[in-house]
């Protein structure tokens, strides 16, 4: 439902915005994207097992928690503030955008909550104050596009959203119970000595994925952070499918790890195969019928997202295949070469981005995008000895070469369809 009423509310918002209003506000919220591994200092990745490990402490982890985050949202605002004051010295609508959507980073310290919730089996909770919260930041975008407002008050949406969640948030952790918050130096030096090895992965993943938008920025300017956010948005516009295959068929690929070794890689063939060629069908949809799709959704003006979006289409397939892999990763145990990954593709993005911005702009931009991701799947893992059959199990699959047939073994089982 939130999809939905994004892609339509979006659409509406970007054709009133116009690129450049639309790329401002995209440019901002690349900013507190941006930060956002910072604020959240890894913490989110494990307080569920907190929860599970010391039930008695909640209040104390739930507390401590929101302090650690709370400090560290208030200082990463402070710093996108002074960033935006000096790099955009003399641009104050962008200044003033930009600190309108601080507002929301600060406010998704409450976000803490799910955690609690999900540990307690009431997620559904947390799915019903997001839906809420996001309908009222729906019905705000509507309030404005009919009373025709500036870009400063759609900036604004995204805080209120957060806003709304934040609040909702406690009002029903009290209502269900949760007990008395309370900050503990031990319980935070727990949390941190654990969370910290998460910062600089989410720090190269930040870079990796928002970098090109602030570079586009201060290289170009923010109609081409317009033309490459619309180009984006497009091209992730399916990726739901792909996330559906993934998640419907992972029990399928780690219960044939128990089996035998070669069932286990003929199953992650089978699963990158189907995922690289639904992503590719679309990927060519989307290049041959891309400046239709462009005008409908968006309108005439922003027609120089076209060439971008047949270049930055590709990368989805590379994208998910990444995803799709970490099965594979989970069950032979190699998270701990991710972070080589993650900071090798940080690295090539940004050199790509200054290297291929200024000739093309926001095709550019997608071109450096794509490179880096087929170099992040394919290139990288080959080149480290113990991810190295990974990388061989992927091109066998887009070759479609060792995806074994007929035999009830080798199937993936698809919400009781046989992937043969």
């Amino acid at each position: 439902i939130q999809m939905l009423i994004s892609l339509v509310v979006g659409l509406l918002s970007a054709r009133y915005l116009g690129p450049s209003n639309y790329g401002l506000i995209n440019y901002a919220s690349a900013y507190t994207a941006f930060f956002m591994a910072f604020c959240t200092l890894g913490i989110n990745s494990l307080l569920i097992k907190e929860f599970v490990d010391h039930p008695e402490e909640e209040g104390k982890i739930i507390g401590s928690a929101l302090a650690l985050r709370a400090i560290s949202s208030f200082l990463s605002a402070g710093v996108i503030i002074a960033i935006v004051c000096i790099v955009d010295a003399d641009e104050p609508t962008t200044i003033a955008v930009a600190a309108l959507y601080t507002i929301g980073l600060i406010f998704q310290v409450f976000e803490t909550f799910n955690y609690w919730f999900q540990s307690k089996l009431k997620s559904k909770v947390t799915a019903i104050v997001g839906l809420f919260s996001y309908v009222v930041m729906a019905a705000y975008k509507i309030a404005l596009l009919a009373f025709g407002k500036s870009v400063l008050w759609f900036a604004f949406a995204t805080s209120l959203e957060h806003i709304c969640v934040g609040v909702l948030l406690l009002i029903m952790y009290r209502h269900y119970g949760g007990k008395r918050l309370e900050y503990s130096k031990e319980v935070s030096r727990r949390i941190l000595s654990k969370s910290v090895y998460f910062i600089l992965p989410g720090l190269m993943v930040a870079i990796y994925g928002y970098s090109d938008k602030l570079m586009l920025k201060h290289m170009l300017s923010q109609t081409e952070v317009g033309y490459y956010s619309t180009a984006t948005t497009i091209a992730g516009l399916y990726s739901f499918v792909l996330t559906a295959i993934i998640d419907s068929v992972y029990p399928s690929v780690m219960s044939a790890w128990n089996v035998s070794k070669e069932q286990f890689e003929n199953r992650n063939r089978q699963l990158y195969a189907v995922v690289f060629y639904v992503a590719f069908g679309f990927s060519l949809l989307l290049c041959i019928f891309g400046e239709i799709i462009v005008v409908i959704l968006y309108g005439k003006s922003y027609l120089d997202a076209v060439q971008p979006l047949r270049i930055v289409t590709w990368y989805t397939a590379f994208s998910y295949l990444g995803v799709a892999r970490n099965a594979w990763i989970v069950c032979e145990d190699k998270q701990r070469y991710l972070k080589y990954i993650y900071c090798s593709s940080a690295i090539c993005n940004v050199i790509l981005n200054l290297i291929l911005i200024p000739r093309g702009g926001a095709s550019g931009a997608a071109a450096a995008t794509l490179i880096t991701q087929i170099t992040t799947v394919f290139v990288v893992p080959f080149f480290i000895k113990p991810l190295r059959r990974n990388s061989v199990l992927m091109l066998e699959a887009v070759a479609l070469k060792g995806i074994k047939k007929g035999k009830t073994a080798d199937r993936i089982w698809l919400n009781g369809t046989r992937w043969s």
